[in-house]
């Protein structure tokens, strides 16, 4: 598909690179005055220098976990977030918990550039199935595709014969939500007799889009597309489409970031085609995150995208360097687990499966007491675990010393091939 944002996806590479350093300098500088907490992040660090990836390389990881505490000590954004930032916007609190902020701008997470790449077009209606509380997803997508032109209903998940009849009445073309969410839509409306026939695209995140789930979407007259996106910084890449229609290789990366893939654990940059950590710098005034490591693996796939964007290419979402793992679109986190285990006692060890059952994702926490018959109630663990990660999982109990002794708490069972 040639069709293209603007002329900045297509140019060259080296042009690319000096436009972002060439801006970082005096972004960093002003936002080293703006937010104390950055000023003693990057303590000693001169903007002046920081002309090349070489020169970005050497300054240290931010991580979620750090950025964390940093907001516990001051709360609520660590002194990362410039007071006159806030103004007439929104603020958010993510899983964590950590707090972020809405850019003061029109498309404030650029995501308009993924959603025109799937086709999204000022004549769409579009059903948006991100959620609207609390966390800023929701608000990412309905943000990009407004300023695109397009007529947004924003749903939130939930209760999927209501948004079947919603499609339905609108005549919605377009869906913005998780890869699994859709299948469920579209499943009850073929048992209620819904016609959701306008439906002609899409685009996912939160979620891996497994191959099997992309085909039965495109069987189903649905162009799906996906988008990679956090929180933090809003959409990082994005699928594009050759002049064939077929999806190309990888996600291009936008063009508002700049992405490193380091060795996890170091903020080292690894060879092109190596596995390593996403990590991404962005030119946010209102959330300067330098070097912030998302927890995100993936890989440089080397050479340009058929769709004729010149941008570093990502193999996609290959893992997480860590054990938090994002399950129907919200993330599960070890600590949460731990959680589980400070509120019944009776369990000694846990260890949650992340499975993938009829294209849906399931989770089943393996618990085991410190001697037979500790656990006399799985359905009270149930209820906890829900309580604590607002999922549905099951609960099955082990032998005592039965789990394996790897320090691994939560295991990704899913198949991405």
């Amino acid at each position: 598909m040639s069709d293209h944002f603007d002329v900045l996806e297509t140019r060259p590479r080296q042009e690319r690179e000096r436009d972002f350093f060439s801006r970082l300098v005096p972004f960093l500088t002003q936002a080293l005055l703006d937010a104390p907490g950055l000023q003693r992040h990057l303590a000693g660090i001169e903007p002046r220098s920081l002309t090349s990836r070489e020169a970005l390389a050497r300054l240290p990881i931010l991580r979620k976990a750090q950025l964390m505490e940093m907001q516990a000590e001051d709360p609520p954004f660590g002194g990362f977030v410039p007071a006159k930032a806030l103004r007439g916007g929104r603020v958010f609190m993510s899983p964590g918990p950590i707090w972020e902020p809405q850019p003061p701008e029109s498309d404030p997470w650029h995501a308009a550039r993924a959603l025109h790449a799937a086709g999204f077009r000022p004549r769409d209606m579009v059903i948006n199935c991100f959620g609207y509380q609390m966390t800023p997803g929701g608000f990412i997508l309905d943000e990009g595709a407004r300023a695109i032109g397009c007529t947004v209903y924003p749903a939130g998940p939930g209760n999927s014969e209501a948004h079947a009849g919603a499609i339905a009445a609108l005549k919605a073309t377009a869906y913005l939500g998780t890869p699994d969410f859709l299948k469920v839509i579209l499943d009850k409306a073929a048992e209620n007799g819904t016609d959701v026939s306008s439906l002609n695209k899409a685009l996912v995140s939160g979620g891996a889009l497994f191959p099997s789930l992309r085909e039965e979407y495109q069987e189903r007259g649905i162009a799906v597309m996906q988008a990679y996106a956090t929180a933090d910084i809003g959409l990082i890449a994005y699928e594009g489409r050759a002049d064939d229609g077929s999806v190309c290789p990888g996600m291009v990366v936008n063009e508002t970031v700049l992405v490193e893939i380091v060795r996890p654990g170091t903020g080292d940059p690894v060879p092109d085609g190596e596995v390593g950590e996403v990590v991404v710098t962005t030119l946010n005034p209102a959330y300067p995150l330098v070097r912030f490591a998302t927890g995100d693996l993936s890989a440089v796939l080397e050479g340009e995208s058929p769709c004729g964007r010149t941008n570093m290419r990502l193999k996609g979402w290959l893992g997480r360097a860590d054990q938090r793992t994002k399950v129907k679109g919200m993330f599960v986190d070890p600590a949460q687990i731990a959680e589980l285990l400070k509120r019944r006692p009776e369990v000694s060890r846990a260890r949650l499966l992340v499975l993938r059952e009829g294209e849906q994702d399931k989770m089943l926490l393996m618990v085991e007491g410190s001697r037979e018959g500790d656990i006399r109630s799985t359905e009270a663990i149930a209820e906890a675990l829900r309580d604590i990660t607002h999922l549905r999982g099951e609960v099955e109990e082990v032998a005592p010393g039965s789990l394996p002794n790897d320090g691994k708490v939560i295991s990704d069972e899913r198949k991405y091939d």
